[in-house]
């Protein structure tokens, strides 16, 4: 990735054409330009290349760009950095479209009998959510062998395998202290969580960096630096004040989402760890969303959306820091992976209801079974040639050892699945004897 070009300095353009620069606000279609321009939020980086109006300059333009953003700004201070960002109107869009989803139709699509539909998606956001996020930083292995190694709770026999593992035993603990309030021991718990044996050196699991070699590059051209965290010895009394912030209703409001964005920005600025910095900074993210109520969440895989976008996760990082650390590109950024997350899950509903209907309709027809028994056996109607382990079953349903045995054994009984012994090892598969139809 290349590093994106610093904005030039307007406040010595404004001294040295001011009289220029301010005459281009009386062009209504300069004027207009301008405003459009800004409701994207452009970097210069980006802006530098757009086509101008009556071949205006775009150094002016930028100029005139920052102006009414700096009217436009919510400013606060953390630490000694002077942050801000701008609400453009899309976030309020995207922030409303999110509340009002967090407690609308998506609740309706919870069933009567033991939450069977949600908690089966639940489990399957959270492996997505974990195998994107170690993927992000460098775990080499696919997604379909990933969530198979999840479902059938194989041991990791690689340093990916362990780190994704990871990330899921980490993203499940996430969940169930969504109650809790964060402290550094709390942050520095779930850091040794997410890189337990996946470090070259075991001592910096769950300890902040005792060194100022850890630094944010290129992984192919090593003199390229994109960041240089702060000093190491100032990380201890950061992290007790990034506590603070995130405890702390602060007088000025925040929009929740918009501060578990801010925050997962400042562990990846503050680089606290010599590795799984950012790994950290979306598990506190998912904390702090799910603890201001937010249970929606728990429902989406955000990594999955900026592994596909990887390189634009790293620019709004970039532009945030080297434009006066305007938080409003890597806002901007991260609202846009929620909505696109929102919409991938919406997707997944809207087939899983379908789905559900169908096990709705196996149940008319085989009144002796329950609704998740009927989902257990649409699993095996969709893949028939397929040997299931019980341990896929308990992966799959996120039901006791016990529940899943006792459905299995209770369907063969009826005669819709055939146990098998393969290899000293008990299988299921769907029957050949009995025909099953909606």
């Amino acid at each position: 990735m290349k590093l994106p070009q610093k904005p030039i300095d307007y406040n010595a353009l404004l001294v040295k054409h001011s009289q220029v620069i301010f005459k281009l606000l009386g062009d209504p279609e300069i004027s207009k330009v301008i405003y459009e321009l800004n409701k994207e939020h452009l970097h210069w980086d980006e802006l530098k290349y757009k086509k101008m109006p009556k071949d205006a300059n775009p150094e002016h333009i930028w100029a005139l760009m920052k102006v009414l953003r700096n009217s436009q700004y919510r400013r606060f201070k953390f630490l000694n950095w002077n942050l801000k960002y701008v609400l453009l109107d899309e976030f309020q869009m995207k922030l409303h479209l999110l509340d009002k989803e967090t407690a609308g139709r998506l609740g309706a699509s919870y069933d009567s009998e033991g939450n069977v539909f949600s908690q089966k998606y639940i489990i399957s956001s959270l492996m997505e959510e974990a195998i994107a996020s170690s993927q992000l930083e460098g775990a080499a292995t696919t997604r379909k062998l990933a969530k198979e190694m999840l479902i059938t709770n194989k041991k990791p026999h690689t340093y990916s395998e362990k780190m994704i593992l990871n990330g899921y035993r980490t993203i499940q603990k996430v969940a169930k202290m969504k109650d809790c309030q964060i402290t550094p021991d709390i942050i520095l718990a779930l850091h040794k969580d997410i890189t337990e044996d996946t470090l070259k050196d075991k001592r910096y699991e769950g300890v902040f960096r005792d060194n100022n070699e850890v630094v944010v590059g290129d992984p192919v051209n090593v003199e390229t630096i994109y960041h240089q965290p702060p000093d190491y010895k100032e990380i201890s009394k950061m992290i007790d004040d990034f506590c603070k912030f995130a405890n702390n209703d602060d007088k000025d409001f925040i929009h929740p989402i918009i501060k578990g964005i801010i925050l997962h920005f400042l562990i990846g600025y503050i680089h606290p760890f010599e590795d799984g910095n950012g790994r950290t900074a979306r598990a506190l993210f998912y904390w702090y969303v799910l603890h201001k109520g937010y249970w929606l969440f728990e429902f989406m895989a955000i990594s999955r959306i900026i592994l596909r976008s990887k390189k634009r996760y790293g620019l709004s990082y970039l532009y945030t820091e080297n434009d006066e650390n305007d938080l409003t590109y890597f806002i901007d950024y991260q609202l846009c992976c929620i909505e696109e997350a929102l919409h991938d899950m919406e997707k997944y509903i809207s087939r899983k209801q379908k789905e559900q209907h169908e096990a709705m309709m196996l149940i008319k027809k085989i009144k002796e079974i329950n609704l998740r028994q009927a989902e257990i056996l649409k699993e095996f109607m969709k893949n028939q040639d397929k040997f299931y382990v019980l341990k896929e079953i308990i992966g799959i349903y996120g039901v006791a050892y016990d529940t899943a045995r006792n459905d299995l054994l209770y369907l063969t009984k009826l005669g819709y699945l055939e146990k098998i012994k393969v290899q000293k090892k008990f299988m299921f598969k769907l029957s050949d004897k009995k025909q099953i139809q909606f």
